[in-house]
């Protein structure tokens, strides 16, 4: 069921917060073997945008967000992420890395940690700042996330909302310019994906720049600034939700929708 489909459209905004592109990819391909899983792929994305990602299984969508960080080195094209062009270069690919936030389908917790012990670990490895500083920043990001009294308990003693919402304050912690969302719900029970989805909604409000692989045409609706349809490795359509939705231009995303919708 698509929790958030009673949203109002009028409700999504029709322009993005500001003009400055903070991620620019051009042309970018990418093969696994004989597949050829992107083909050609250029997008830009502006700081504060909300980009929605749909597709059919195995249209490259989750493959394009892993390229840029890098989980997924590209084979062709440029990607430069806020100034710096993702390379070889271990120091460019770790600059990027702290700056873009990524949650998962699964939430990829450490079990023998608790939930505190999990959003403080990269703050304090990785930005170097001093325990008391790492833990007020987790403990507010659990606030943020409505699961404050989760602090000291661990991983397998939440729900998988409640462990989603957790790897979203684990990404917030290391105060990111970017978040990216591999299908974060898709591996929640249905009563579940609510709660996530307005953790989600909530952050995009803040303006943070997000981009988001799902199904859940409700959130798209709801909180995207743009709607982005890919297949077979290349985009195919995107607009605003309430053109996307509505009026879209080319068949196979009239297609699609129709099998969703």
């Amino acid at each position: 069921m698509d929790e958030l489909a009673a949203v109002p459209v009028s409700q999504a905004p029709t322009q993005s917060r500001t003009s400055d592109v903070i991620i620019e990819a051009t042309g970018v391909t990418k093969s696994f073997g004989d597949f050829q899983a992107l083909s050609g792929v250029t997008m830009s994305v502006r700081q504060g945008e909300v980009v929605v990602i749909l597709g059919p299984s195995g249209s490259g969508k989750s493959t394009f967000v892993r390229t840029l960080n890098r989980l997924e080195p590209h084979d062709g094209g440029r990607i430069v992420i806020d100034g710096i062009a993702l390379t070889h270069d271990v120091k460019d690919i770790e600059a990027v890395r702290r700056e873009v936030g990524m949650v998962f389908q699964q939430f990829n917790l450490f079990p023998h940690l608790t939930v505190l012990e999990n959003i403080t670990l990269a703050p304090i490895h990785v930005r170097r700042w001093p325990r008391d500083k790492a833990e007020q920043v987790a403990r507010d990001l659990l606030d943020q996330v409505h699961i404050p009294e989760q602090a000291d308990k661990y991983p397998g003693q939440l729900s998988g909302g409640q462990q989603q919402r957790v790897a979203i304050a684990r990404a917030l912690a290391m105060q990111p310019k970017i978040m990216l969302f591999d299908e974060p719900t898709s591996a929640l029970d249905p009563e579940m994906i609510k709660e996530v989805l307005e953790v989600m909604q909530d952050l995009a409000q803040t303006g943070m720049t997000m981009i988001v692989v799902t199904h859940e045409v409700g959130f798209a609706r709801a909180v995207a600034d743009r709607v982005v349809l890919f297949d077979e490795g290349t985009i195919v359509e995107e607009a605003p939700p309430e053109i996307f939705f509505t009026a879209p231009k080319h068949e196979r995303t009239k297609r699609f929708l129709a099998q969703i919708l």
